[in-house]
């Protein structure tokens, strides 16, 4: 093996031991890489100038790869996405006065009514979601 190689596969050793970078086969290899991505955020964030953004960048991926396989999100409501969001935020009906009245809320919740742009941007901004989650 030349030295080069060497070196190479002895800075991959240690990679693996800070970030899991390979494919995710198991609950326990998901927490793993969840784990270290969770820890290169809190440094790295979204500055995409960081040196180690790319690794966060394939991490994510990894994980996200898994998820789409082995953790699907249920097809679910704008409603039902409203009405959880609700709960775990301990939010009641006259909670969101942005959106409407108790009432309108009260509608939104049972499927008489459809949410608005304006509603969308309004819940999107204030739970941190995409608008999208409502479709």
């Amino acid at each position: 093996m030349s030295h080069a190689l060497r070196h190479l596969t002895e800075a991959w050793q240690e990679v693996l031991q800070l970030a899991p970078v390979r494919a995710i086969r198991s609950e326990s290899e998901y927490e793993e890489a969840l784990s270290a991505l969770d820890r290169l955020l809190v440094d790295v964030g979204a500055d995409e100038a960081h040196p180690l953004y790319e690794l966060v960048d394939v991490l994510g991926t990894l994980v996200h790869a898994y998820e789409e396989e082995h953790l699907p999100i249920p097809d679910t409501s704008g409603p039902e996405v409203l009405r959880y969001l609700m709960a775990e935020h301990g939010l009641t009906q006259s909670d969101l006065p942005e959106v409407g009245s108790q009432g309108v809320v009260s509608e939104l919740l049972a499927g008489k009514r459809e949410l608005n742009v304006r509603q969308l941007r309004v819940l999107a901004q204030r739970f941190g979601v995409s608008p999208s989650v409502f479709f």
